[in-house]
């Protein structure tokens, strides 16, 4: 297993931190009534996840991993941002602070971005409207980042242990997904934090998702600023890379300015924007 160095470590933290140490400006707007919580009731009869392919398990059946797509086979990258809600932010939801980010949504769909958000299922609880019109928005799939964005291997900066098992927990997303009725969910799954091991992957071998990591990270969590943020993808960017940002307006402010940056500045370099499922359905 790959592990993360410590040159990643501080970003990464910044990624977890977004949604466990609770920093970030909240607003004091209040909520609407697009983004009040499903009710536990309603369940649609949708499959989930969707047809989509996928890379051949690992070792004993373990979850196979995909971080980056192939470098020779066109300029094609994908945006992914992470809708990060923890299980137990909904007092914060209560009081104002504001986790889902419609501007930024609202900007690629008009610079026409397909992108890949990986959403937890408390997330699509707390605002199954957006998360509705996301998933039937044939730009976006909906991936998984885990209902609850606990920790599946610790220590991971902070965050604490998943519990009931990582497998359940994933399961419980889709199942929040399917209760709010999100279409084009895909069988893809981030790990909160990045954090894995050998023994969690292979118990989410019978979910059958694949484990998607990334090759660029933003630097997006807390960051006030879009130029920084702007600067570190067109740095870094390669063919075939997966950029980590994020779709939270307390934690990740600056997103959506960074966006409306970073993808004129691609498509002049001759980068075309394509989903997580693009990537590795190109082999």
């Amino acid at each position: 297993m790959p592990r993360i160095s410590r040159a990643l470590a501080p970003a990464l933290a910044l990624l977890c931190c977004a949604t466990a140490c609770g920093g970030g400006e909240g607003t004091t707007q209040a909520a609407t009534p697009g983004n009040k919580p499903a009710p536990a009731a309603a369940a649609p009869a949708k499959p989930s996840p969707t047809s989509a392919p996928t890379l051949p398990p690992g070792k004993a059946g373990a979850a196979p991993l995909f971080s980056h797509g192939r470098r020779d086979h066109g300029k094609h990258i994908a945006l992914t941002f992470d809708a990060d809600m923890t299980s137990d932010q909904g007092p914060r939801a209560a009081r104002g602070e504001h986790f889902d980010n419609p501007a930024l949504i609202a900007t690629l769909r008009r610079l026409k971005v397909p992108a890949t958000l990986f959403m937890t299922g408390r997330w699509a609880e707390q605002y199954p409207d957006q998360a509705r019109s996301i998933g039937a928005d044939p730009l976006f799939e909906v991936a998984n980042h885990s209902y609850s964005h606990h920790a599946f291997a610790t220590p991971c900066y902070g965050l604490p242990p998943v519990k009931g098992g990582a497998r359940a927990d994933v399961e419980k997303a889709f199942a929040a997904f399917r209760r709010a009725g999100v279409e084009r969910t895909v069988p893809y799954f981030r790990f909160p934090g990045g954090c894995h091991n050998p023994s969690v992957l292979r118990e989410l071998g019978p979910a059958k998702v694949t484990a998607v990591q990334w090759d660029v990270i933003s630097g997006d969590a807390f960051a006030k600023r879009p130029g920084p943020v702007a600067d570190e993808v067109l740095a870094k960017a390669r063919p075939g890379s997966v950029v980590v940002m994020h779709c939270t307006r307390s934690a990740a402010p600056a997103t959506e300015a960074a966006v409306r940056t970073i993808v004129p500045r691609l498509r002049e370099r001759g980068y075309e924007f394509v989903r997580v499922s693009d990537l590795i359905a190109g082999g």
